[in-house]
């Protein structure tokens, strides 16, 4: 399956939340991979804890590849790879965890032509048929990778993909994120535009919620019953609001609550963050595991 993973705008937590479900999911014995597809900050090695694709791969990446400066993209194995000593040996029973790196300095594309789509179309096809869960982490916005991604799509008909909208719990973040979907030039407009079936295109698609601090959250003990009577009020109209936008619960996959590590550093969380270290929460480690799953689960996205 392919899920891309995208906000309108940046500082979501779109990338090291789908780092996270990737790793989740190849935790669980399923082989994964994940393409990083924003090529203005092709930071995704860096959140991997591989320092030799932190900004991007010097040659060969993405932008390379799609760009036909090379016959094959790199492709990094993180478990042997990474920097991190918990990650650098395949833990028993985790399937395949690959990273395909964007190129340094390689820059947004300025353009979507046709031989840039073929070589996307072969691209997820092969990945498709390797991989059970593919990744495309797409930049911020309304941008030719987004555009890239819905035409090659559009000629896959036989292959499984999704959407993931990230946002973060404000009202900018929500209107935001109903406008990248259903406003002008939105995925569904403009994936209208290359073949898709609008209807059936929004079936595909759901919401993320990030950094979510809940009114009644532990951290939150130490204010004012003033403070907590605003914030409790702040969030029943961002509910409402959300519910207005078609961004409410029944359009939600997950949602993942604030933690103070991924504030200070963006990267994989691991049992050994929760267990040993214990410097990440339970519910963070929970929250991207429960993603994982609902992520390839049919029935979960029926349900909604």
């Amino acid at each position: 399956m392919l899920v891309f993973a995208i906000s309108d705008k940046g500082g979501t937590g779109r990338s090291v939340t789908s780092t996270n479900i990737v790793y989740r999911h190849a935790l669980r014995g399923n082989d994964t991979c994940y393409l990083d597809f924003d090529f203005g900050s092709p930071t995704a090695g860096a959140i991997f804890s591989v320092s030799s694709v932190a900004r991007g791969s010097p040659r060969n990446g993405m932008h390379d590849y799609l760009c036909g400066e090379c016959a094959e993209p790199r492709r990094v194995d993180i478990w042997r790879e990474s920097d991190r000593e918990e990650l650098r040996s395949k833990p028993p029973g985790a399937g395949r965890l690959e990273l395909y790196p964007g190129t340094e300095g390689g820059g947004e594309l300025s353009a979507v032509d046709e031989e840039t789509v073929r070589r996307c179309v072969q691209l997820f096809g092969r990945l498709e048929e390797e991989f059970d869960l593919c990744v495309v982490d797409l930049s911020a916005g309304r941008s030719f990778t987004a555009e890239l991604v819905l035409r090659a799509t559009a000629r896959l008909p036989a292959t499984a993909f999704r959407w993931l909208v990230f946002h973060r719990w404000t009202r900018q973040h929500i209107i935001a994120a109903d406008g990248l979907v259903t406003g002008g030039g939105g995925l569904l407009e403009a994936g209208a535009g290359f073949g898709h079936k609008p209807d059936e295109l929004r079936d595909r698609i759901r919401y993320v919620r990030t950094a979510v601090l809940e009114p009644e959250a532990a951290e939150l003990d130490g204010l004012r019953d003033e403070q907590r009577a605003w914030l409790s009020a702040c969030d029943a109209e961002l509910r409402e609001l959300a519910r207005r936008r078609g961004v409410g619960r029944t359009a939600m996959l997950g949602k993942v609550p604030l933690d103070p590590v991924l504030q200070w550093r963006e990267q994989l969380i691991s049992d050994e963050d929760v267990l040993v270290s214990k410097i990440a929460n339970a519910a963070t480690a929970a929250a991207f595991a429960s993603l994982a799953e609902k992520t390839v689960d049919d029935s979960a996205w029926e349900g909604l």
